[in-house]
């Protein structure tokens, strides 16, 4: 009978998941640990300690976690579409910000090999309306974790186990902000299981990654963490681990495992012109993982917090704009009407600075932070408004389905030392609105439309005040050169109705 491993305690993070999801008994996951050589023993200490010695083998760690390992198999429903780029090729670059996806379309294989080796565990050839993929049990009764891309639009999942079995299942839920999704499989049995690290791995750690490539179940690759923190551009959580672990198209739900075989993340995403493996491989964080899962177990769904605000990252120039002495938190560009912000008191200008006490470094933080929280959950907001301190207590509300944003990026201001370079009038006067300044004309070559400002968008204040005047954008300019202030902060609107933050600098500007 399997015995349930004692070496591996599961973190705060993976308590409540584990107890829900981890059932009967286990296949142990551990390693043998390698030994000092005598000579290493008899070296004398240094100033500099030594970093440990590295494996010499991963065989120990692949032998007892490799069973856990599955390959996924998925038909596709007649909704999964190709899009421009080619049969099932879109679904490979959905996890790509668009600078790569142009790379790969210019630099791919015949046009073939670039785009689906963007994401591994695509589709892979016009007609055959399947994908293939890689993931793991994560619980004794047949709990598999992949990812949301491989089973997108399936008809029919199956897996196939370490020992050559291939097993129906079924998709218990997906969330696509993240890209997991959660299997099940439909025969009743005890099945070998892995588990979740207990702590986050550091760049520069050791780890094995077991997955699908190319149809070839079980295959085991090994590098190291590259990096951490890493935005892709794949979704409005990005916080990937960055590896340098061979992995291709079929990898893609499949574990990267840390030296004590425990799972630290999901191969999601490879960088490539070429289709293959160049060392950039990205892999959602198990913490990630372990919050999702749970959430599809219980309910087959994620429901996160949402605050209601739209904020955009705070530049060196807003900073300097705003008085700060450094570029920190994440700046409200507006509190929709009715959401938990807005009944806080939450405003345009503000400096959202951190959540429950942890400080938020950017607006993206700020998305991942609230997202992590319930709908329900009370949360401590500290904030700056007009340079002075203040904190909010606000319940959250349920992230809306229809698109809706927890934090919602508005458009980045641009660097540069912009003068205004425009022609202004009354909103009033042109019967755009009855408050602001409308942007009659911009200079194409000038520093405002370096910016993004264009004809028809709307001032609506000037350094935390309204204008409806161009005098008194004028006036608010000269008042913040002569207060000592290096840029002036501009709120507008744009003929769309979304509203952002443009950060002016005054070192040239003529007022």
């Amino acid at each position: 009978m399997p015995v349930q491993p004692t070496r591996f305690r599961r973190n705060a993070l993976a308590s409540v998941a584990a107890a829900a999801l981890v059932a009967g008994g286990a296949v142990g996951v551990g390693f043998v640990q390698p030994t000092t050589p005598a000579f290493a023993q008899a070296l004398p200490k240094t100033p500099i300690e030594a970093p440990e010695h590295p494996p010499g083998s991963f065989a120990n760690i692949v032998d007892k976690v490799k069973p856990g390992v599955v390959s996924v198999k998925v038909k596709l429903d007649d909704t999964a579409e190709a899009d421009e780029d080619g049969p099932g090729q879109g679904r490979g670059l959905q996890n790509v910000p668009p600078q790569l996806r142009e790379f790969f379309k210019r630099f791919g294989q015949g046009g073939q090999g670039g785009p689906n080796g963007a994401i591994p565990g695509t589709p892979q050839r016009q007609g055959q309306r399947g994908a293939v993929g890689s993931g793991f049990i994560i619980s004794a009764d047949g709990y598999v974790v992949t990812n949301n891309h491989v089973v997108d639009h399936a008809k029919t999942v199956q897996v196939t186990l370490d020992d050559n079995r291939t097993l129906d299942a079924k998709v218990i839920g997906k969330d696509a902000k993240t890209d997991i999704a959660l299997l099940k499989i439909t025969d009743a049995g005890t099945y070998p299981y892995v588990q979740f690290g207990k702590a986050a791995p550091r760049v520069g750690d050791w780890v094995v990654a077991i997955g699908n490539p190319f149809g070839l179940g079980g295959t085991v690759t090994a590098g190291i963490v590259s990096a951490r923190g890493r935005d892709i551009g794949a979704g409005p959580y990005d916080d990937f681990l960055q590896i340098d672990a061979p992995i291709n198209k079929g990898n893609s739900g499949g574990p990267t495992f840390n030296v004590n075989g425990e799972v630290v993340g999901v191969n999601t995403a490879i960088a490539s012109p070429s289709g293959g493996s160049v060392g950039l491989a990205f892999a959602i964080p198990a913490e990630t993982v372990q919050a999702v899962v749970e959430q599809l177990r219980t309910d087959g769904k994620v429901a996160r917090g949402y605050l209601g605000v739209q904020v955009q990252p705070v530049t060196q120039d807003i900073a300097e704009g705003l008085g700060l002495d450094k570029p920190k938190g994440a700046l409200v560009d507006h509190a929709e009407n009715g959401t938990p912000a807005a009944k806080a008191g939450l405003k345009s200008g503000d400096v959202i600075e951190s959540v429950n006490g942890t400080p938020v470094g950017d607006a993206k933080d700020l998305s991942r932070k609230i997202a992590g929280l319930k709908p329900g959950a009370k949360v401590e907001v500290a904030y700056l408004r007009g340079g002075k301190a203040d904190t909010a207590t606000i319940t959250l509300g349920a992230l809306p389905t229809d698109g809706g944003k927890v934090a919602s990026r508005g458009g980045d201001a641009t660097d540069g030392q912009p003068r205004l370079g425009l022609s202004l009038a009354p909103a009033a006067e042109v019967g755009l609105s009855d408050a602001g300044v409308v942007v009659m004309e911009v200079d194409p070559d000038g520093p405002a439309a370096a910016k993004g400002i264009e004809q028809g968008d709307i001032i609506l204040d000037v350094a935390g005040q309204s204008v409806t005047k161009p005098s008194e954008v004028a006036e608010r300019i000269r008042s913040a050169e002569s207060s000592g202030r290096k840029a002036v902060l501009m709120r507008i609107k744009s003929q769309k109705g979304v509203t952002r933050f443009v950060a002016v600098s005054l070192s040239k500007n003529a007022g």
